[in-house]
């Protein structure tokens, strides 16, 4: 199997290097990078060029490992207890299978996405690491051993919100999707929008990328909120004009809260405008 994107999803060479080979290794492919930079629309479009399933285990700060393998559900057994149902007496009725029994089963390789795994606790990578190693493990409720009917292909994605353990860096094929160029974005653009007015474009990249270098920014804008503001624009007819009048309030983007999302970042664009005033 091998990837070499999709018409939906613009893929760099380095980027569909990573994927086959932590496909040929049989490795987890981490994704690392700015959010907003498409690592998991890479997992739904490495499905979709596959043509297989997409098994998604999207992680909070309360996830725990064990939720990916199985669950026991020991209060509904007990409910059923109570109320003497048949059920009661095969302990397999109350096992829930998690994400990673979901795709071990699977008679094909499935795309397994273990996405922004850096919220969990600091522990859940290590939790792991035998079931993403060797692609079985033991479910002690049945006394059964669930070993991976085919060995699915695993992206897991992290915004390096915390660091992750070396023994399960080990065990992974790495890649940092960097912030996509000028023509990358462009590609990108094109994708989502097709014939846009290349005046417009053109400006509106200008106005985005001058954002991204405004020292002190809080939160620069990204890949996705770019692709909001434009359907914006767009939705509002707003004019070439508007993007390229820098004078008065207007130094500021017309809809600027699909790209600016916090009020200090407003203030600093603002504060940054008066004094362009005062200077002309």
């Amino acid at each position: 199997m091998k990837f070499t994107g999709t018409a939906d999803y613009v893929a760099t060479p380095q980027l569909t290097m990573a994927v086959n080979a932590a496909i040929t290794l049989q490795k987890p492919l981490l994704l690392k990078g700015e959010p907003g930079t498409g690592k998991t629309m890479l997992a739904e479009q490495l499905a979709a060029a596959l043509g297989t399933e997409l098994i998604q285990w999207h992680i909070k700060s309360t996830t725990r490992a064990q939720q990916g393998l199985y669950e026991y559900d020991a209060v509904s057994r007990l409910r059923d207890s109570q109320l003497g149902s048949d059920r009661v007496h095969d302990i397999r009725n109350y096992i829930v299978k998690g994400k990673l029994w979901q795709a071990f089963e699977a008679d094909k390789p499935v795309v397994l996405l273990i996405d922004e795994i850096d919220k969990a606790d600091i522990e859940f990578p290590n939790d792991l690491l035998l079931e993403l190693d060797k692609m079985e493990f033991f479910v002690y409720e049945t006394q059964e051993r669930v070993v991976a009917r085919q060995r699915p292909i695993v992206l897991i994605t992290s915004n390096n919100e915390k660091e992750l353990p070396d023994a399960f860096l080990r065990r992974c094929f790495f890649h940092y999707i960097d912030f996509p160029d000028r023509h990358t974005m462009q590609q990108i653009v094109d994708v989502h929008f097709g014939a846009l007015k290349p005046e417009l474009v053109q400006t509106a990249l200008d106005v985005f990328f001058d954002l991204r270098t405004v020292p002190g920014l809080k939160k620069k804008p990204t890949t996705s909120e770019l692709i909001d503001w434009l359907k914006l624009l767009l939705a509002d007819d707003i004019g070439l004009d508007a993007l390229q009048n820098k004078q008065g309030t207007q130094a500021i983007p017309p809809l600027h809260g699909a790209l600016i999302k916090n009020e200090q970042d407003v203030m600093l664009l603002e504060k940054l405008a008066f004094m362009s005033r005062r200077r002309s």
